[in-house]
């Protein structure tokens, strides 16, 4: 298969302003150029040339996810457009975690509202491939993935929910409804930071992946569901996005040397050795960094420099055409190239082992292992002479290196999740030596403790002991720009949170570090073996930010829910119809536990049924009468739940998805 290769989300935005879509499982994808378009349901045609783009978060079992979508269409009351892709585009959405992908411009109707996308997705035995990552989560049922090869699910043992078509053509068709509407900008029309769209494949809900063993032992069935774990998460200033990177055959250079073009190349998906690409009709034109410099690379040469034109490489790019670049966009949607790799072969600038930090030596700083795109850990050799950049567009920092050699390791400034993009020294050597280190996300996840009003320490545990690490963050200085509210759309300074389940509800401002800390003051006790929980976060973090010049410090950070396994129900829903009660194996106390029933903020419910071998996801609306019958139904005392929730400082736990199982389980 073949895929649009880079990002956490997806995007559309205009070619002569600054709009964007991101639909992402977290990807983004950016449009620049190229096709797209078609015509609204009416037969009007559609006129003004809008990127699109896709996004994700990641999941720590897995190293690849990969997915196929067919057709992205916006929904308004006026009717319909038509498909804005212009081909099916093959994504492993473990690559996008808060990235952006870029694709081909879509065409929308100008002044249009547009309330909500719907994407279809291939449904068919293995169009959904699941590749265990390297050292999952202790208890995970699947063997991992090994350098002498990848383990992936047999599509047997992969069922995807909602599918229907024949044989050979099931889909999956998934609606997603916008927090505020979208309205298409005029041609011409004055640029808005805030007016992108980001539709998100989120990795770690609950329900997105979910494991069933069989009655009586067996190998795990692994049901897909996309109904709850995609949806709207608006955009900010597209001008912050981080792209992914973008292969291609260079196919020009401006006569004033300013503008590089090339025809945009989709990796082969699953990967092959040597590598190998579809070429694609969509045209991208990068500029160079007239004011901080591009770093070009000759890959072949072994050579490196910085340019602010294309006048000193025109000559070998015509010889070494094939080009791997980071970009960013400006305000006006141009890209600028921060680097470029070149090379007279494909598979030298696609060597290049991309994807999240399973294991760092922290201790002596002698390298790192990644979760390579084809599923195998790859280790990575660091020395003197490594480089470590951190993707930071619209400032010379993103060309600039943040650490060199091992001592950037040694102090704990790369850690175990971190999303990367590595050039090694040489593609052959073994190990592999790294020369530069993209890091493209910086996430730290764990345990929040100490939070006060400048910071917070968070302590990330994993299988592999060694990888545990415990870090104290600095909220960001309370007058850096840090985007937009999502909807209000005005501008944010300083630290910024939300829950995991509410991305678009954000508590920022000057109250956000008190808010912060009282959400986080929280510990639930099961007793027994069971023992006690406490609340956990991801927090995205930027370099280099005045409140600590020469590290890392906390943008924005999400409250992460913990999920609850081999629990049951203690006593059914209250007379209020607002909580149950859920004992812990092991544990010797119930705890409460609180849901919403309130419409846009309600809890996700899911019925997970399995009858004959097949599994199957309902939601329930507990917002109906009939919905919330049906969860009260099937919590009787001894049902078997899944919670995922945060602790709350009453000892309680407020519930952000419940999954009730009825049928033939597994105890």
């Amino acid at each position: 298969m073949n895929t649009e290769r880079r990002c956490s989300r997806t995007w559309v935005r205009a070619a002569s302003v600054p709009t964007a879509l991101s639909l992402a499982a977290a990807l983004v994808v950016g449009g620049c150029g190229g096709g797209g378009g078609g015509t609204a349901s009416t037969g009007t045609p559609l006129s003004v040339n809008v990127p699109l783009m896709v996004s994700d978060s990641s999941s720590e079992d897995w190293s690849s996810i990969q997915v196929t979508i067919t057709s992205v269409v916006f929904t308004s009351a006026a009717g319909n457009t038509g498909n804005l892709l212009p081909a099916p585009l093959t994504l492993n959405l473990e690559q996008l975690d808060d990235l952006a992908e870029s694709l081909p411009s879509a065409s929308l109707t100008p002044g249009q509202t547009y309330t909500g996308a719907i994407l279809t997705i291939s449904a068919n035995p293995g169009d959904v491939a699941l590749t265990v990552a390297s050292d999952p989560e202790s208890g995970f049922p699947e063997a991992p993935s090994t350098a002498g090869g990848p383990n992936v699910i047999p599509a047997a043992r992969t069922q995807i929910q909602g599918a229907t078509g024949p044989a050979g053509s099931r889909t999956v068709t998934v609606p997603v409804r916008f927090a505020t509407p979208f309205v298409a900008p005029n041609a011409g029309a004055a640029s808005s930071a805030s007016s992108g769209i980001d539709i998100e494949f989120d990795l770690a809900h609950p329900t997105f992946i979910v494991g069933h063993v069989p009655l009586g032992g067996g190998s795990t069935v692994w049901a897909v569901n996309f109904n709850g774990p995609v949806h709207h998460r608006p955009l900010g200033d597209l001008t912050r996005r981080v792209l992914r990177h973008m292969y291609g055959t260079v196919t020009g250079v401006s006569t004033d040397n300013t503008t590089l073009t090339y025809t945009r190349d989709l990796p082969t998906l699953p990967l092959v050795s040597p590598e190998t690409f579809t070429a694609t009709s969509q045209s991208v034109a990068v500029q160079a960094d007239a004011v901080n410099g591009t770093l070009f690379y000759d890959l072949d040469g072994k050579t490196h420099s910085t340019i602010r034109d294309f006048s000193s490489v025109a000559t070998l790019l015509s010889t070494k055409p094939f080009v791997r670049v980071a970009a960013r966009y400006q305000q006006d949607g141009t890209l600028v190239a921060t680097r470029i790799w070149a090379s007279a072969t494909f598979n030298t600038v696609f060597v290049s082992p991309e994807g999240h930090v399973i294991h760092v030596d922290n201790v002596a700083g002698a390298g790192f292992t990644v979760d390579n795109a084809d599923g195998r850990p790859i280790h990575l050799a660091v020395d003197a002479n490594t480089q470590f950049f951190f993707r930071r567009p619209g400032s010379a920092a993103d060309v600039t290196p943040i650490g060199t050699g091992p001592s950037f390791l040694t102090a704990h400034d790369l850690v175990r999740g971190f999303k990367v993009h590595v050039t090694p020294v040489d593609v052959t050597a073994v190990p592999m030596v790294a020369a530069t280190v993209d890091i493209e996300s910086a996430p730290y996840e764990g345990r929040v403790s100490g939070a006060n009003a400048t910071g917070f320490s968070l302590t990330g545990g994993f299988a592999t002991l060694a990888d545990g690490y415990s870090m104290t963050l600095e909220y960001i200085d309370a007058s850096t720009a840090n985007g937009f509210d999502p909807l209000t759309g005005n501008a944010i300074t300083g630290f910024k949170y939300w829950d995991f389940a509410f991305p678009t509800i954000v508590t920022s401002g000057a109250g956000a570090p008190a808010s912060f800390t009282a959400a986080t003051g929280g510990t639930v006790t099961f007793g027994g073996t069971a023992g006690s929980f406490y609340p956990r976060a991801t927090a995205y973090t930027t370099w280099g930010d005045p409140s600590n010049a020469n590290g890392w410090s906390a943008r924005a950070a999400v409250l992460i829910p913990t999920v609850f396994p081999r629990t049951t129900v203690a006593s059914g829903v209250n007379a209020a119809g607002n909580a149950f009660a859920m004992a812990a194996a092991g544990g010797t106390t119930p705890v409460t536990v609180d849901f919403s029933t309130t419409t846009g903020s309600a809890t996700l419910v899911y019925q997970v049924d399995r009858t004959n071998g097949v599994v199957t996801i309902s939601p329930q609306d507990i917002t109906s009468p009939a919905g919330l019958a049906a969860f009260t139904a099937g919590l009787q005392p001894g049902a078997r739940v899944q919670v995922a929730a945060v602790p709350q400082p009453d000892g309680t736990l407020r519930a952000y998805v419940v999954n009730y199982f009825t049928g033939t389980q597994s105890q």
